[in-house]
């Protein structure tokens, strides 16, 4: 059987995906307590360790054919306003993956982040630290909403091959599937939208999609922009789920946040994955989490190709 590693694996949607695939996940590591909490309870039989991979010993861990990473996407993504000090050490994060690979030289490593990261001003040394290992990159920009995720979700990934040739990969689109599925409606409280305390922002942002979308139910961006929306089909993917409680839904005169459950069914997770117990920390983890599904096929893709 295929045999994988997952680095920075928080919520663990890069074990789940490649679970799916038939590849076994033997090791994962993270440096949240509660991420590898979460991991542990929804991956009993891989191995959990709690660090800060900068100071791992990469030949205490097992041997693998797949690398699978995450490293912290915060210090390249747009949304992270002015780069302050913290960013440095969140983009560091990368140099982990170089070392890992450098101990166990497996045959494919597949590393996601935003498409930023290969703006950073070390991505090239990044890069060539790998090619020097005899690694080739395939940088792919890929959308969770073309492989089977209710959300629209870019992301980069890039599959790093011992191989003469970048392993390209060419995969169909799927049909994109509507927010409206991952709604719950009937399982959670909702509250009247014109109620003391709404912002008149909230208020007025209500109105405009309403007017937009000629309808009275809609999803809308409750904090921030959303991207300049005003509201959002539910006949669409959802847009990103982040780290915040971000997307709310509105019901004629009434409106709720989005609820764990529903940011679980928008990130491609199964119904029984279990979630943090907090509703602040079960959306932080899904907000960084790589969406299963799309792993799935990238993997089953790169199996294909081997």
């Amino acid at each position: 059987m295929t045999t994988a590693i997952d680095l920075f694996a928080g919520l663990g949607g890069f074990t789940e995906g490649a679970s799916l695939a038939g590849v076994r996940v033997l090791w994962a590591a993270n440096h949240a307590p509660a991420a590898v909490a979460t991991h542990a309870a929804n991956h009993p039989d891989t191995a959990h360790v709690c660090q800060d991979l900068h100071q791992a010993d990469w030949t205490q861990v097992p041997a693998h054919d797949i690398l699978l990473a995450s490293p912290c996407c915060q210090g390249h993504a747009r949304a992270r306003g002015k780069d302050r000090p913290h960013h440095d050490a969140s983009r560091s994060t990368a140099w982990a993956v170089v070392s890992a690979a450098e101990c166990h030289r497996p045959p494919v490593c597949i590393v996601e982040n935003v498409p930023e990261f290969q703006a950073w001003a070390l991505y090239p040394a990044w890069a060539d630290a790998m090619a020097r290992l005899g690694y080739t990159l395939a940088p792919h920009t890929i959308d969770a909403a073309d492989h089977g995720v209710p959300q629209h979700r870019i992301r980069l990934l890039i599959i790093a091959t011992r191989s003469r040739a970048p392993l390209r990969l060419t995969l169909d689109p799927l049909p994109h599937r509507p927010a409206r599925e991952i709604i719950r409606w009937d399982d959670y409280a909702w509250s009247p939208i014109d109620r003391p305390g709404r912002s008149a922002a909230t208020l007025a942002r209500i109105k405009r999609a309403r007017r937009d979308l000629g309808t009275d139910v809609f999803l809308t961006p409750y904090y921030g922009s959303g991207s300049g929306l005003t509201g959002r089909s539910l006949d669409r993917p959802l847009g990103t789920v982040t780290t915040l409680d971000r997307w709310a839904i509105i019901r004629g005169d009434h409106m709720r946040m989005l609820q764990p459950t529903e940011l679980r069914a928008a990130m491609g997770f199964r119904d029984s994955y279990i979630l943090a117990p907090t509703r602040r920390t079960a959306i932080h983890q899904l907000g960084n989490a790589v969406c299963p599904p799309k792993v799935a096929r990238v993997v089953a893709a790169i199996q294909a190709a081997a």
